[in-house]
């Protein structure tokens, strides 16, 4: 807990972002005070993200590691939009960005990006990027804030600003708890994911003083999924959490529905259901509670994104734009030319982002600010809002 000044200042903090982000959705002249003619104004357009060396000797040099080609190219593309137009919202005077592809091999992007002369990395996106990426960026000393939300995979150097299911499970299960939920079950993954949960699950329900009835494993398939509800039982639970995708929730809500004890169970869900834009139709879901990122923002965001690229962007596409939002922050306080500070990462009031206030913990992850969101008819309404620090 803090001593009441460090709220204040985190909600300060992501006001200000607010306003700033907002302001970046104006058309670019209109931003300019001095008086015509237009020629008279020398300076520079802001650098945008670039591929290949960057020339300019004025500015910190960050490279960007994402799937631009391959199975993941969409998501890729997304985040290394979105880094482009935050340089372009801040001005770009400190840092400059560079976009490596991994697509062909996250280690090589990163050996590129180093001897290319960059000071940090922002990303890979998967695991097993960051794995490879790893020894090669600490060979280096540089750090390295990755996309993805593996645990496994951070510290010595390493951050991760990815979505992790514990936080999101706490959260919600903390909720249901405060609304009178005092059993609860859980449908999970087979896998890591699935792990993940089932651990979440039993510290979050501990923590809160909730009864956990069962935890049933499951593939995905529905005879799977009919077969880990069956096994749930028939004694009534309070809540149940379908720790997966929105789609596959949905299919095993319409079956907890027929079992005797998820028959009025509430449902729970995690940060992942967050990543589907047609939650809202899936009818099987109403009613349910999740706990994920504030979307107020990252709309403003994905409108900006579509006019600008034509297209919608992945739900990740954040990270890039926050990413870079980190380390303008960080760069008034960087010295030319020399080596990132790391340190800054650790500070204890965070940063503000699209996704709202998150900061680094002990462990390197970022702990985020949550909302919990309830699906409704049509829409998805918020009914917890986050907490404006930590």
């Amino acid at each position: 807990m803090t001593d009441g000044r460090q709220p204040r200042k985190a909600a300060r903090a992501l006001g200000l972002l607010a306003l700033a982000f907002l302001a970046g959705c104006q058309v670019v002249p209109k931003r300019r005070v001095a008086p015509p003619p237009p020629a008279v104004v020398s300076e520079a357009p802001p650098p945008p993200v670039t591929q290949g060396l960057p020339t300019d000797q004025q500015r910190h040099r960050v490279a960007l590691l994402a799937p631009l080609t391959g199975p993941n190219a969409a998501v890729g593309n997304s985040i290394a939009n979105a880094a482009n137009m935050a340089v372009l919202d801040t001005g770009g005077a400190l840092i400059r960005v560079t976009v490596y592809d991994t697509g062909a091999g996250a280690a090589a992007a990163a050996q590129k990006a180093i001897a290319e002369g960059n000071r940090l990395i922002l990303g890979p996106l998967l695991a097993e990027e960051v794995r490879a990426v790893k020894p090669v960026a600490a060979a280096a000393h540089v750090p390295l804030v990755g996309f993805s939300n593996d645990m496994s995979v951070a510290g010595d150097h390493v951050y991760l600003m990815g979505y992790a299911p514990e936080q999101a499970i706490a959260r919600v299960v903390n909720y249901a708890h405060g609304r009178g939920v005092t059993s609860i079950a859980g449908l999970v993954p087979a896998g890591v994911y699935g792990q993940r949960a089932s651990g979440a699950l039993l510290k979050a329900a501990g923590d809160a003083g909730t009864r956990v009835a069962s935890i049933q494993i499951f593939d995905r398939s529905p005879q799977s999924a009919a077969a880990a509800i069956n096994r749930l039982g028939s004694n009534p639970y309070g809540a149940l959490l379908i720790a997966d995708t929105s789609r596959v929730a949905a299919s095993a809500a319409t079956l907890a529905r027929k079992s005797g004890g998820g028959t009025n169970a509430r449902l729970l869900g995690t940060e992942l259901w967050n990543t589907d834009p047609g939650l809202a139709t899936l009818s099987s879901l109403r009613g349910a509670w999740f706990a994920s990122v504030s979307d107020g923002l990252y709309r403003q965001l994905a409108s900006k994104y579509r006019v600008r690229f034509g297209s919608a962007p992945s739900r990740l596409a954040s990270l890039g734009y926050d990413s870079v939002l980190l380390v303008t922050k960080i760069a008034a306080d960087w010295r030319m030319g020399s080596a990132f500070p790391e340190e800054r990462l650790s500070d204890k009031g965070g940063f503000a982002g699209i996704d709202g206030a998150f900061r680094f913990g002990r462990g390197a992850i970022a702990e985020r600010m949550l909302e919990v969101q309830q699906v409704d008819a049509g829409a998805i309404t918020v009914v917890d809002p986050a907490p404006t620090g930590f």
